[in-house]
């Protein structure tokens, strides 16, 4: 785990190209998964169906692509601290990829660097490259820009 402490958001414009941040690592359960399923509806059977999805291309269940993609702000509070400010939101999300299916019982981790920052009224707008890596697995699960406003 690598963790970013950044005192004020100006302190993220000397970031802008570096990665700054890596969480620990998460184990994705079936019971996530179905919980997941459980809140969006999404209950196609490669993600909840153990015994169909052995006969499937991956022989196992694997994890919806935006449970992985909800993942974020799990990781990024396990290593991103800004004492400073008073409210982040998420702004939304630029250029996602799933490029690699996350089996069940897969460790994911994220990591974070700072693409730009932008002065917004009373804040910074900040969008960071967010990469989900698998334990053990060259391609990443998941490729991101994730945007948000951060204010003081």
């Amino acid at each position: 785990m690598k963790i970013a402490e950044i005192a004020r958001l100006e302190d993220l414009k000397n970031m802008i190209g570096q990665e700054i941040a890596i969480s620990d690592w998460v184990t994705v359960t079936q019971e996530r998964i179905d919980r997941f399923a459980e809140a969006t509806g999404d209950h196609q059977w490669i993600h909840v169906d153990p015994v169909r999805a052995k006969d499937s291309p991956f022989g196992t269940t694997i994890a919806h692509g935006f449970l992985t993609l909800s993942m974020l702000p799990l990781f990024s509070e396990q290593c991103i601290k800004m004492p400073s400010v008073r409210m982040g939101v998420n702004y939304g999300t630029n250029k996602v990829r799933f490029t690699n299916p996350v089996k069940v019982g897969s460790r994911l981790r994220g990591r974070y660097a700072i693409k730009s920052v932008e002065d917004i009224p009373g804040g910074k707008q900040v969008t960071m490259t967010a990469t989900i890596e698998i334990e053990g697995q060259d391609k990443p699960a998941c490729v991101a820009e994730s945007v948000s406003r951060r204010y003081e």
